[in-house]
């Protein structure tokens, strides 16, 4: 694609990777590229690593743009550790089978209970066609299978970002590594004849998302050239990741999106020995104008069906039931829904789903059909009645009941948007 000979030593003759990151739109358009394959049988193998120095939550698909075609072989890895460890995030080939020895997916393949499966595609593997610039990592559409094909319920969403955190560890990285393995060649053989044909060039790289601040920030700054969270409710850390000294009064815990819509900012509160400080504190409980530290019997409105006593306890906190959170116990942890109180999840949306046709009531109990019993309705009644067989009338096969087919649960999966509760 150039007149001459690439050398990055000579201005005129270099395409450096920052040809990458220039402004869209740019005229004449930039790109970097590679040398050429002439070392071939030996494997043009290349590496483009993309750091941030800090916590990175995606918000939208990765788009690469080559300006060669795309290579017949591809891996987009991810670290969390800041390059320390490396995982694939996705394979690219043209043939899956052949390269990686996996058979080819595509998203669509996927649903909420493999939406984690790291695939081989073979999309975007194709030579010099229409169309045959871009690679995607298809991050919105992995969105869909909780927010819809239109992304219209974010709060389902957020919810399952909330409370499933290996699903919110799939959607954040520190650092992105591009590893390019082989060239397109767009034929079976490649042309020992013509190898500076081949080499990979690349002329835009659009990576979308946000810092991650476990939601106790609303803004992120360049600070000394690197990201930092301004960190809200009390909290410090380069991803707000912990309390404030004396504010340690109860463990640090993520904001959270729940309870839909609003969120729980799940604020630092003052540690035990700061709490005579009177404006400290009430900035924080407003509602609290008069604390008395170490009275057990001081007012402080617990939620009586989620809290162990309807006062402070000598600390000046409210004791909370299993199951609930909250200054005033009056909020579930995860896998618990309010029901009278916090109650455990008996069926939910995420981990235990109903069997056999059953409905899941308020997460507390699955409404079964008639002829099936059990708490996720996973037993046949004619089964406790021992009166399973050919006349049953209730589908079990001559000789006995059918066997049970039990529906894996959805791994414990779970990053953060704006600060809830502001």
């Amino acid at each position: 694609m150039c007149n001459n000979e690439c050398d990055a030593s000579t201005p005129e003759l270099a395409h450096p990777p920052e040809l990458m990151f220039d402004f869209e739109g740019r005229h004449p358009s930039t790109f970097w590229q590679s040398a050429t394959w002439k070392e071939y049988p030996k494997p043009l193998q290349v590496n483009i690593t993309l750091s941030w120095s800090k916590t990175i939550e995606l918000t939208d698909n990765i788009v690469i743009t080559f300006e060669s075609g795309r290579p017949d072989q591809m891996i987009l890895e991810k670290s969390l550790d800041y390059g320390r460890t490396w995982q694939p995030y996705q394979y690219y080939a043209t043939d899956c089978l052949d390269a990686f020895h996996m058979d080819p997916k595509s998203v669509k393949d996927l649903s909420q209970h493999t939406v984690l499966e790291i695939i081989c595609t073979e999309e975007y593997s194709t030579g010099y066609t229409t169309n045959s610039k871009i690679i995607h990592f298809e991050i919105k559409d992995r969105f869909a299978f909780f927010a819809g094909p239109r992304l219209r319920n974010m709060a389902s969403l957020y919810g399952q970002l909330d409370t499933t955190k290996k699903l919110r560890d799939f959607f954040t990285v520190t650092d992105l590594r591009i590893r390019l393995l082989r060239p397109a060649v767009g034929e079976i053989f490649v042309d020992e004849l013509h190898l500076a044909r081949y080499f990979y060039a690349i002329s835009d790289i659009k990576v979308r998302g946000r810092c991650k601040c476990n939601l106790h920030a609303t803004v992120c700054v360049y600070d000394n050239s690197k990201l930092t969270c301004e960190c809200e409710h009390n909290t410090t850390g380069p991803d707000c990741g912990k309390c404030k000294k004396n504010y340690q009064g109860r463990p640090w815990s993520p904001g959270s999106y729940l309870p839909i819509p609003k969120g729980t900012a799940n604020t630092c509160i003052p540690s035990i020995s700061s709490i005579g400080n009177p404006p400290k504190f009430n900035r924080i409980w407003p509602n609290i104008s008069s604390l008395e530290v170490s009275n057990p019997k001081q007012e402080c409105y617990c939620n009586p069906l989620g809290s162990i006593h309807d006062r402070c306890n000598g600390s000046g906190f409210c004791e909370c039931k299993t199951g609930t959170t909250g200054p005033k116990c009056d909020e579930c942890l995860p896998g618990n829904s309010w029901h009278y109180g916090c109650q455990p999840n008996v069926c939910d949306n995420e981990l235990l789903h109903c069997q056999n046709g059953g409905t899941c009531h308020n997460n507390v109990r699955c409404l079964c059909p008639a002829a099936y019993t059990g708490i996720l309705c996973e037993k046949l009644r004619c089964e406790e009645a021992g009166s399973c067989g050919p006349g049953s009338g209730q589908g079990a096969p001559p000789g006995g009941c059918p066997a049970l087919l039990l529906l894996p649960l959805l791994p414990a999966l779970l990053g953060t948007a704006g600060a809830p509760g502001l």
